[in-house]
């Protein structure tokens, strides 16, 4: 295959409420397949901080890229996917707006999730999922150990980045892959669906909470390569 149609560089964009460890179960299924796995660790106190973070990740790499977002996540990549370096996209039940669109404005035309509804405030525009948010509504179909480890490591964030608008939409110049979580809490599934379809995405969609990659990573792996090797 030529450069510019295989990546060996992955680099991985967690979400809000969620860090680089929500990667933890992928990261060696693509590790034992021979690819260099990044997984970037947003500091979720503004879009534009986390766009560079996920900017220095990318330019990191020795070579094409294939940048993958989960949740919030996707709205980073769909900035930060416009590097050159940057050859494929894929959301995991994640936001994909365009250019100058909201979270907030994207999902206004889908039923509200339960799942942002049991975010509290814990200072200085900071949020965090409450525990049984983060059980019942985050990561439903994880194990309680699981449940209890994420609720452990469950970063603040900033309400803020939920206003953020990507300056241009990569997926409007890259091929996109796209995780539709079927049984997801925090993103309405047919939202999920919808953003798939105007992306134009190869799409997969799995029984999965929201946490998807951590309850069917084996699938989530597959998509990853697919879209490392530009299987369609």
């Amino acid at each position: 295959m030529s450069e510019t149609s295989h990546s060996k560089n992955i680099v991985l964009v967690h979400g809000a409420f969620a860090d680089g460890s929500s990667w933890s179960k992928v990261i060696p299924l693509l590790l034992a397949k021979g690819y260099k796995v990044t997984a970037v660790s947003n500091p979720l106190t503004t879009f534009q901080e986390d766009v560079a973070a996920t900017k220095r990740a990318i330019a990191a790499q020795d070579g094409p890229v294939t940048l993958v977002g989960h949740s919030y996540g996707g709205v980073v990549i769909t900035e930060a996917g416009n590097d050159p370096k940057v050859t494929a996209l894929v959301y995991v039940a994640a936001f994909a707006p365009d250019a100058g669109q909201s979270i907030v404005e994207i999902g206004k035309a889908f039923p509200p999730p339960p799942g942002p509804q049991t975010a509290v405030p814990v200072g200085d525009g900071f949020i965090l999922l409450s525990p049984e948010g983060v059980a019942t509504d985050f990561a439903q179909d994880l194990s309680e150990e699981e449940k209890a480890l994420m609720i452990a490591t469950q970063p603040q964030t900033s309400g803020s980045i939920f206003g953020a608008q990507p300056t241009q939409a990569a997926w409007r110049s890259k091929p996109s892959w796209y995780i539709v979580a079927s049984n997801d809490r925090m993103i309405a599934p047919e939202h999920e669906a919808s953003m798939a379809k105007q992306i134009q995405a190869t799409t997969t969609t799995l029984p999965a909470s929201h946490v998807v990659m951590l309850s069917h990573p084996n699938e989530v792996a597959k998509v990853i390569e697919d879209a490392a090797t530009g299987a369609r």
